[in-house]
């Protein structure tokens, strides 16, 4: 699938901002916008296993990074450009996620390791539990979650971390941001990603890679996105 990233590549640079166009033998079913200056187009191929879904990620000067999920919603592959830096996940995971486990029970416990091409390797182990609420947004109905999960090294030494709500939507068997906080060593760090509008196919505003909401704030004090679940952004 790298080669067929290097279309969406193109679009990572703002002169070439607009539609966004999937990889041949690829169809885009939703757009994403959220808070905090992010668009997210949701796409599908022809050639993956079925439930397989990508997702494209642009901020205001383009697309940073882009994912592959089954339909269990494992991360099974994710690319960050800037630089290019492929992440898999690794066989025979401790506890997978389980998609169905978490809508059929309530709650899905998680454990698995992750490498990249780049030499690196990590453990997650976390959560991710339903609140029994729901809530409506731009039309769409939603389950709300909580999760929290912990990213180390092989040696233990502690990643990442993070904890807060996310959205969830059966019909779609995907994960979408929603208000929370990671650790950077120091502090608990807000953030919020929520979706604001979702568009689809034949709508103003399907496939665009543009963001609209909250990008008059000084992006550059915000605090990067974190790589691993929240499932939003592994």
């Amino acid at each position: 699938m790298r080669t067929a990233l290097l279309p969406l590549l193109l679009l990572a640079s703002p002169a070439f901002a607009g539609s966004f166009t999937p990889p041949e033998g690829c169809t885009t079913h939703l757009t994403v916008q959220s808070r905090g200056c992010y668009v997210a187009n949701y796409y599908t191929c022809e050639a993956d296993n079925p439930g397989d879904q990508w997702r494209a990620d642009f901020d205001q000067e383009g697309m940073f990074y882009t994912s592959k999920i089954d339909r269990e919603t494992q991360w099974v592959e994710s690319y960050d450009l800037n630089p290019m830096v492929k992440q898999t996940l690794d066989a025979n995971a401790a506890d997978p996620a389980n998609f169905s486990s978490l809508l059929a029970t309530g709650r899905d416990d998680f454990e698995f390791s992750l490498s990249k091409d780049n030499g690196e390797h990590s453990n997650v182990k976390g959560y991710d539990q339903l609140t029994g609420q729901t809530v409506t947004i731009d039309g769409v109905t939603l389950q709300e979650t909580e999760y929290e999960y912990v990213e180390t090294d092989d040696a233990g030494t502690v990643l990442r971390q993070a904890r807060g709500r996310e959205y969830v939507s059966a019909e779609f068997r995907n994960f979408f941001s929603g208000q929370s906080e990671w650790f950077d060593g120091t502090d608990w760090l807000p953030m919020d990603g929520s979706p604001v509008q979702f568009f689809f196919p034949g709508e103003k505003g399907f496939a665009a890679t543009q963001p609209l909401f909250e990008c008059d704030a000084v992006m550059s004090s915000l605090p990067p996105t974190p790589e691993v679940p929240s499932h939003d952004n592994l």
